[in-house]
């Protein structure tokens, strides 16, 4: 588990039971930037007590738990803050991506975070989902949940004492529809247009979007794109693209084959040269990596589909995926061929993408109409019955 702050007096219950019964807590430790915890010794059960400070050179307190002083276990029980840096110690172990805790750990209040997950109740962790409706959409309010029950039940998972693990079931519910919400299609003409605009702010970001246009990869599978994946010297250029780090268990990144046009090949070739094999494929205009963690091509992006005259609250790089996989399905091309290509299931793009297929194949389904509305002199009589 994560390194906790450590003081020798609070540490065990037995250094607990020298200290003096007092109101004022004893020995506040710091456990994250701001945020403290103390212990308050009493005739009874003592109090753990929260410090944090108001960022106007003073500070608030809070009794946020009772101390396991008079049971049979050791230690104290972890923290939210500590459950999160647990799971992001977890998720970097198994290869998955630490963003998952990040996200979450940037939305929780700081009272919050230093509570015990021992006793979260359902109301405040509902409180703490409704709080984020409005701010951010509901899909992501739902990955961020999801990302949380991670945390708390994994802690749980290790500690006998945490047995509340319906408080966050039942708090951090997802929110229902949220999956409904509309995915922004590009036409192939606002896509050439969106890599001109991001050419105009810079090669590198040209680079970036034009790639994403062509293979519809995340921008997290585009980042870890190497120098020995670029196959351009095929007669059918390809990429070897990396696996997402999505989904449960360890996350062994393999690498599939993305077919890319002639011309980004010639792109991506210009842009490796005299580089190491192992080397990122793509860079930012200063020659650093790009960091999806960060979200540092944002901006930039935001910048390139205003000058297009798109909205940037709609059109986001996420955009470029969801036009590339409609328009492989609207072409013929199998789900089954689309799924791998694209690195998910074809569950996912049924769901996902059925009714806006629907909606947007009309002039393909029509292909197979039966038109009968030829006048009646043509029509053929069949053997033994009356026309």
């Amino acid at each position: 588990m994560a390194r906790r702050p450590r003081s020798a007096r609070l540490e065990t219950r037995t250094a607990r039971f020298k200290l003096a019964v007092r109101k004022k807590p004893h020995h506040f430790a710091a456990i994250s930037p701001g945020i403290a915890l103390g212990y308050r010794r009493c005739v009874g059960a003592g109090r753990w007590v929260v410090k944090v400070a108001d960022g106007h050179g003073g500070s608030w307190t809070k009794v946020v738990g009772i101390a396991d002083d008079h049971e049979d276990a050791g230690g104290r029980p972890a923290t939210v803050a500590e459950a999160l840096a647990d799971y992001e110690a977890d998720l970097i172990a198994r290869s998955a991506s630490p963003a998952n805790a990040r996200r979450v750990r940037y939305h929780l209040p700081p009272a919050l975070a230093a509570k015990p997950v021992s006793l979260l109740t359902a109301r405040e962790l509902k409180h703490l989902r409704d709080s984020l409706v409005g701010k951010i959409k509901q899909s992501s309010i739902n990955r961020l949940m999801k990302g949380f029950k991670a945390a708390l039940a994994l802690v749980a998972r290790h500690d006998s004492r945490i047995g509340n693990a319906n408080a966050w079931k039942v708090g951090l519910e997802a929110l229902p529809d949220a999956h409904t919400a509309r995915n922004t299609i590009l036409s192939d003409d606002e896509v050439r247009a969106l890599v001109a605009a991001a050419c105009a702010e810079n090669d590198a970001l040209g680079l970036l979007i034009e790639t994403a246009a062509v293979t519809g990869a995340r921008v997290s599978q585009l980042a870890r794109l190497e120098i020995a994946d670029l196959q351009a010297d095929r007669a059918d250029p390809r990429l070897m693209m990396p696996s997402s780090r999505k989904g449960k268990g360890v996350k062994r990144i393999s690498r599939a084959p993305v077919p890319i046009t002639a011309s980004l090949a010639a792109r991506l070739r210009q842009a490796a040269e005299d580089r190491a094999r192992t080397d990122p494929l793509l860079l930012r205009a200063d020659g650093t990596p790009w960091r999806p963690e960060t979200a540092d091509y944002r901006e930039p992006v935001i910048r390139a589909v205003a000058r297009v005259g798109l909205d940037p609250t709609v059109v986001t790089l996420y955009s470029l995926r969801h036009s590339s996989i409609v328009r492989a399905l609207l072409a013929g091309v199998p789900t089954r061929v689309v799924a791998a290509q694209h690195d998910t299931s074809v569950p996912m793009l049924e769901r996902t993408y059925s009714q806006h297929i629907l909606d947007h194949s009309d002039s393909v389904a029509r292909r197979g109409l039966l038109d009968l509305s030829g006048p009646a002199g043509n029509v053929v009589s069949v053997r033994g019955r009356r026309p």
